[in-house]
């Protein structure tokens, strides 16, 4: 009986703790759901994943009224302040199929040589047990260079099997290692088999890329692979460019850096006037002149180099033969009615081109600045081009300056650049932003406001001979419809370009 009565008071116990433990445990669940908010369901099970609306992109991408951002096709709407230009308009209907095949085909070059379109960017994978180089080794055509940053931090494992494989050159390791462990040496393919992970460390630490072809400009991608993990990094063929250094003089003295050129074109009085402003503040500067008159000057300065052209040759045809003889660094470009005053500081234009990256700088004329932008937009069919007044940005360490796309008929310009991009001799007439447009992408262009030179006074002469000149000058100087039409082709054809605002 005493057995039973114990065992029945332990169970009385123990149903008396097990029920105030239920109680206890309702309770603090009580306490702790009155505390803690109800929790919502995934948001993802409720929505469908999407991206933002096209209206919305549009303002986040547009920049001074263009939507700059990657699309399939561009085009160029005019609007009430601004006009749109459609260049293949320019061609008759039966012969612009034949005008966009040749172009199509010129095109297509011209990516060949320039390696375009470029590769695909590179990403390296996530938890790859590889160090690669992402980006900047480069290689001359036919030379060698070391691989840097190669080695492998994976997992311990009995052999470690390590391949390389390029497809534009060839690969080695500097390592004096048997063949038994690196097998493929000078090929396109290396595998590297090895127990020791430091002698595979070791063996990479010190590979090499070989270019075996003589190509430029070309792109090879060099793939690491061990088991599943794959990983891809570029090589670049190419030559450094080749430097066209111009020698100052030891007191680099201005007349060693700055040349001036101009064209004329019936306007004799013009041009003298011009000489003469320049020779009050530079008396001992290169004055290069491209004259194609019908009339050759007698010009006796000593520091005039004259050139005579065939008459009526055209405006980017002379300026080409004044740039092309050019021998200093910078050359001074200024139309030949403008006129010299003590704003025209042409040590300023060079100091800004000695401290910034720009190829051009422009300055004033009475304050016109003619500052533009140019904003390119890709697409198959031909790119479009928007124009915009103004600039982008201020330029460093010059406050008075500013980065911009073209520039007024005033500018000084590091002379190989000028000299590379050229004037299309096809525009006899009127032509200005042209040059900037062939420029775009290879030229950094800018402008000081502060350096000014002043504009010949515009007013009826009152020498016969000479108002006959400018009146067959002016009858020039007027842009015919056909020439409109010829430029707008021109951008088309030459330029890829299928319309501009």
């Amino acid at each position: 009986m005493g057995d039973v009565s114990e065992f029945l008071w332990l169970l009385k116990i123990s149903v008396l703790v097990l029920g105030l433990g239920i109680v206890v445990f309702m309770f603090r669940s009580v306490e702790f759901n009155s505390i803690m908010p109800e929790l919502p369901h995934s948001a993802l099970n409720d929505q469908t994943l999407k991206l933002l609306p096209e209206e919305h992109l549009k303002n986040l991408f547009t920049y001074d009224g263009i939507w700059l951002f990657p699309k399939n096709q561009c085009k160029c709407e005019a609007t009430k302040q601004k006009r749109s230009y459609n260049f293949q308009d320019a061609y008759g209907h039966s012969e612009l199929p034949a005008v966009k095949a040749r172009r199509q085909a010129e095109f297509e070059h011209f990516q060949r040589r320039e390696g375009l379109p470029r590769p695909p960017p590179l990403l390296s994978q996530p938890n790859l047990p590889f160090g690669y180089p992402i980006h900047g080794v480069e290689v001359m055509p036919l030379h060698t260079v070391p691989i840097p940053g190669l080695q492998f931090e994976g997992p311990d494992a009995p052999i470690y099997e390590v391949t390389l494989t390029a497809s534009l050159g060839t690969l080695n390791t500097l390592a004096d290692i048997p063949d038994s462990v690196v097998q493929g040496r000078g090929q396109k393919r290396l595998t590297i088999s090895t127990s020791n992970q430091k002698l595979l460390n070791f063996i990479l630490q010190h590979m090499t890329y070989t270019s075996t072809v003589y190509q430029h400009h070309r792109v090879d991608v060099v793939s690491l692979e061990s088991k599943s993990s794959v990983a891809k990094f570029p090589v670049t063929i190419c030559h450094p460019v080749i430097p066209k250094l111009y020698d100052p003089g030891p007191e680099r003295k201005l007349r060693n850096l700055v040349t001036i050129a101009t064209k004329t074109f019936l306007r004799p009085h013009k041009l003298m006037t011009l000489l003469r402003s320049i020779r009050m503040y530079y008396p001992d500067l290169t004055v290069i002149i491209a004259d194609d008159s019908k009339e050759p000057l007698k010009i006796t300065d000593n520091h005039v180099e004259y050139y005579t052209m065939p008459f009526g040759k055209g405006w980017f045809a002379g300026r080409n033969l004044a740039i092309s003889q050019v021998t200093t660094k910078y050359i001074l470009w200024v139309d030949d009615d403008f006129l010299f005053n003590n704003k025209t500081k042409i040590e300023v234009l060079v100091d800004v081109l000695e401290k910034t990256e720009l190829d051009v700088v422009g300055g004033s004329v009475l304050g016109n600045v003619f500052q533009f932008k140019l904003l390119l937009e890709k697409s198959q069919n031909g790119d479009c081009l928007h124009r915009r007044p103004g600039s982008f940005r201020p330029l460093d360490d010059f406050p008075n300056c500013v980065v911009t796309s073209g520039v007024v008929n005033f500018f000084l310009a590091h002379t190989e650049r000028l000299q590379r991009v050229g004037f299309d001799p096809r525009l006899q007439r009127v032509a200005h932003s042209e040059f900037f447009i062939d420029g775009l992408g290879s030229l950094l262009v800018g402008s000081c406001p502060e350096v000014v030179i002043g504009h010949q006074v515009r007013s009826p002469m009152a020498d016969p001979e000479l108002a006959i000149l400018e009146k067959t000058y002016s009858a020039f100087r007027t842009n015919t419809n056909d020439q409109v039409q010829f430029k707008l082709a021109l951008h088309y054809f030459k330029n890829h370009l299928q319309c501009s605002t």
